[in-house]
Order: C-alpha cells, then structure tokens, then sequence
C-alpha cells in the first residue's frame, strides 16, 4: 500500500488532470414539422413558442456520480397561468409555487414523475415542493382545468431549451457518448430521442445531429381534478367547493 502522503499526491494529480480536460459546447437544431393542409382544422394548433421544448443529452455508460442540484426554482401562477409552461430543472430541485392572482390556487400531479398536491393557498403566499426523482411532471390546478405546466426533472445537467428558430446550446459538456432526448409536449412523432452522440475529446464545439419532430395532429388531452372527477361546471376564479 502506497503511503498515506503519495495517495494524496496521485489523487490530488488526477482530479488535476480530470478538471484540465477540455469541455465542449454542444449546439444542435430541432425542427419542428407544422400540421398538413389536410390535418382537420380542430386538430390543428399554432405553435407560438418553441422555447417549451426541452433537449438533453444523457451520458451512456459509466459515469461519475453527480452531486444533487440544491437550487431553487419559481414556476409562477399569475393571470390563472402558469409561467413559464414548460420548466427543466435537475433532480434534487426545490420548485416554488408562489401565487400572485387575487385568487385561491391549487398546484397538484397526479402523474408518475412526482406525485404532489400543494393544497388550496392564498394570494401572496407560495408552496415549495423538492422533486427527487427524474420524470416528467404534467402539473395542474384543482380550481381552474384551464391552468398547466409541464416540469421535466433530469439526472444529468447538460440540457436546455431550444431557442424561438430551432437551435439550441448546451455548454460545459465533457467528452463521452451520449444519447439525444427531446421533451416537446406537442409531438405527435417519434423524436428517434435516443440517438447517440459523440463529444469527441479536444474539440471546443460540437455539433449533434438535427432531429425532427411532427406535430400534425396534435390535441391537447383532457384532464381530472386531483380526486380523479370531472371538474365541476361551475368552476369559477374562486373557491367553488371543491373537497380540500
């Protein structure tokens, strides 16, 4: 066994040699293809904002494990919206929801990523919730169906959303094989979101293959309120007797 003072020399050598090794800035492009002419007029939707879709690129193979985010994010509800829609964070993240209608809001999912239900909060107040595992997280109100977010949950930290023409740019990405993920709430098509990619060593910028996604078709699915029901009908901007 080496000595005590040598083993720390080696370590400290090849933590040294691991931070000098050049990372990459990954940039890539995703199409979005609109629905045809012949796509019936009530399947058909305008896509007016292309930052709600998310890319991420997942290592492949064995990977140093990587520390547990701790920041904090905000996913606002104001004018009954969510804002902003779509919100990628990594896991361990602590997400507010802060109210700032003049009304009573309910966030909750009931989806596999992460259960939660904040419960029914005043104006000016907020709720947190840590999302602990990777998944995605469709989130909804208990009062207003009209309101939802969609909140993507990743395990690694090299992603982004895409820019309003299509490009996108994730920095800091160390060499390695990777796959291609794409989050686009609207895709009616198979994105081929597991496509390997390669961060070659030495190389400053790196270029991943363009991916496209079809949205023809696409119609927004319903929803239940968090008991699993209908929405009442006579929902309203305030509390309208929902079972807390």
């Amino acid at each position: 066994m080496l000595p005590l003072h040598i083993s720390s020399r080696l370590l400290a050598a090849f933590g040294t040699l691991c931070l000098s090794i050049p990372a990459s800035t990954v940039t890539g492009t995703i199409e979005v293809l609109p629905g045809s002419p012949q796509t019936p007029a009530h399947s058909r939707t305008i896509r007016s904002n292309l930052s709600d879709i998310v890319v991420w690129l997942q290592p492949v193979g064995a990977v140093p494990r990587m520390p547990v985010s701790s920041e904090h994010f905000r996913l606002l509800q104001k004018d009954k919206m969510f804002h902003p829609h779509v919100l990628a964070i990594r896991v361990g993240t602590i997400v507010d929801f802060p109210n700032a209608d003049p009304i009573f809001h309910n966030a909750f999912s009931n989806y596999d990523g992460q259960l939660f239900d904040v419960g029914l909060y005043p104006p000016g107040t907020t709720r947190s919730i840590r999302f602990r595992r990777p998944g995605i997280v469709r989130v909804f109100c208990n009062i207003h169906p009209a309101m939802s977010a969609v909140i993507v949950a990743l395990d690694t930290p090299y992603f982004a959303n895409i820019h309003p023409d299509g490009r996108y740019q994730i920095s800091d990405v160390p060499p390695g094989s990777y796959e291609i993920h794409v989050f686009d709430e609207r895709a009616t098509r198979d994105p081929g979101s597991q496509e390997l990619f390669n961060v070659e060593p030495n190389e400053s910028q790196s270029v991943a293959p363009r991916i496209q996604l079809g949205e023809a078709g696409y119609v927004q699915p319903p929803h239940k309120n968090k008991f699993g029901l209908d929405y009442p009908l006579d929902s309203t901007d305030s509390y309208s007797g929902l079972p807390r």
